[in-house]
Order: C-alpha cells, then structure tokens, then sequence
C-alpha cells in the first residue's frame, strides 16, 4: 500500500487522537489522483457536522509541485466488518441488523497535482461580458476554503464509499467521481474569481496577518472585538482583512467568530456541564437571552436541551 495522504491538521485531532482507525485505504491512480479513505469507530454522540475543505499549496519555485486537495468529513455512515469479505447478506442488502456493522465517521481526501489540473487550464485572454471565470484552475496564491455540502456533493461521497468495484474498475470508477467532486466544489465556492480580485494575498506576509488574525478568534473566544480592533492588533488595512478572509476561508470574520462560539458554547454545555448562565459570561454575552437566541440559531437546539442528555461518552472537540 502507498503512503496515505496526510490527515489536514483541520482534522489531525478530531479524529486522529481520538477515534479508533477501523480501515484506511490509499490508492495512487496513474496519471491522475491519489486518494485516501479513512474510516473510523464513532463513539456516544458525536456532535460535528459534516464539513469539507479544499486546500491549494502553491509552490513558488516549482509550478508544477503544486497540489490541490479536498477532504470531507461525513458522519452517520455505516461501516461493516465484512464488506471486504464479499458478504452474502451485504451484497443482498439485508443486513440492517448485522452485528458486524459499525457506526462510523468517514474522511475522504483527494489530491490533484498541478500538471494533471493543467490538462483543464485555459488562458484567460477574455472573459465574456455576464460570465464568471471561476471554473478556470489558475490560481495565484495558496488557500483554503470550506465546502459546503449540497445534495450532489453528498451523493457522489457517498458512492464512494459504498460502491462494489474492484480492481481497475475501481479506479475508474473513484477516478471519475473524484472529478465529479472537483467540479462540484469549484461550482459552490467560485474560488478563482475571488482570488483574483485580492492580489494581495500573493504576498505572504498578509497572509500571515490573516492567519494571526483567525488564531487571535479563536485564542480570544469570549473577548468580544470589532473588525477595526482586530484590523489593528494585526496591522492590515480593515478593508484588506475583510476581503482576504473570506477569500482565504470562505466565510465572513463574524460569521467564522460566531460560529467557533457556538462550537465553543456546545463543548462548555454538553461535555463540561457547565450552566447557560456560566456559558453565557464565559463567552463574553450580555444576557443569557441573547446567547440562547444566537445559539438556537447555529445548532437549532436551546442550549438548556443539551443539559438533559447524559451521554456516557461524548467527544471533545478540537478547538
């Protein structure tokens, strides 16, 4: 077997030093993808959602070393002991209650290199006039971005994971849906045209304003700052900050802060059994009302409804 693909450091302690690895396959397609499928033990309840990434690394001396990944991170997925041992009631589909099935928590990664993306670059001379250049693959500067998942999205993941090819017909097969996948992520993030509209971030040093600016966020969770604060603790013009992160993170800074808070807000309620009252003034609220609205709005619960589940094992999460 191949080395696998490095877990994103995104992931690295929410699922490597936690879960217990049932399965990991790595395959290196020639020509085209190497791809990685983690599957891992899903204990009590597991409160993250399903998210991916993609991630570009652009190398500056060497053009075509320049990788381009996407991971996704599924929950709720089944994994069964036997599906590799070409199990009868599997293949007939009537093993609901089969002792061997595991829940589990599912990370698929993919990793393009820059000379296979080449065969889809095309100059941008010009670009018609109510048209959008995003699904062109130049980019400038490295990234990361969310993805949002859609139905189309979940769909192909998932027949990734469930497919019954083998052999060379695997590799056809994931090597197709792998590009489905491309495609569909290019289509919901639009990443080339907003990278094109923040040169700056060609420059590594406002990169790392950027970075230093997410890591304050997150440091600071329940010190609440404004963007000029932040602008300043950084040193980047507020317009720049602004623009750059959401290029760099596909979300807005208030989106990305409110949604650590809640993520916070949850771990404080349903790990550490911490009050609401206790929650709300750790995370810098001035009223319990205005931290139950905020939070019913991000997880669609109230936060006291966390406090009646007694789980007897409940995952921390990494941040």
């Amino acid at each position: 077997m191949l080395q696998s693909i490095s877990i994103d450091p995104s992931y690295q302690g929410l699922l490597g030093n936690r879960l217990q690895l049932l399965q990991e396959r790595s395959q290196q397609i020639p020509g085209s993808i190497h791809y990685s499928i983690r599957r891992y033990k899903r204990e009590g309840v597991w409160t993250e959602p399903d998210e991916g990434l993609m991630v570009f690394q652009l190398d500056d001396n060497t053009a075509d070393r320049s990788t381009l990944e996407l991971h996704f991170l599924l929950t709720g997925q089944v994994y069964c002991r036997e599906k590799d041992r070409n199990c009868d009631l599997c293949r007939l589909q009537e093993s609901e209650n089969c002792i061997e099935k595991i829940d589990s928590v599912d990370l698929i990664s993919f990793r393009f290199d820059a000379k296979h993306l080449g065969q889809w670059v095309k100059p941008r001379k010009h670009v018609p006039e109510g048209t959008s250049g995003s699904k062109n693959l130049n980019f400038s500067t490295s990234f990361r971005r969310p993805v949002p998942f859609n139905e189309e999205l979940t769909g192909v993941l998932l027949s990734i994971l469930n497919h019954s090819y083998s052999d060379s017909l695997e590799n056809i097969f994931v090597n197709a849906q792998a590009h489905m996948l491309l495609l569909h992520t290019l289509e919901l993030l639009d990443v080339t045209d907003d990278i094109s509209h923040a040169p700056f971030l060609s420059h590594p040093g406002e990169r790392d304003k950027i970075e230093q600016a997410r890591e304050w966020l997150i440091e600071h969770i329940g010190e609440p700052v404004t963007i000029k604060e932040l602008s300043r603790k950084v040193a980047m013009n507020e317009c720049y900050l602004k623009k750059g992160f959401r290029v760099m993170y596909g979300t807005t800074i208030f989106d990305f802060y409110q949604s650590q808070r809640m993520e916070h807000a949850r771990y404080l309620l349903y790990e550490k059994g911490l009050s609401v009252t206790d929650v709300s003034m750790q995370l810098g609220y001035s009223s319990i009302s205005h931290f139950s609205t905020a939070f019913k709005k991000y997880t669609g619960l109230k936060p006291c409804d966390l406090l009646w589940r007694q789980p007897e094992s409940v995952p921390s999460l990494s941040q």
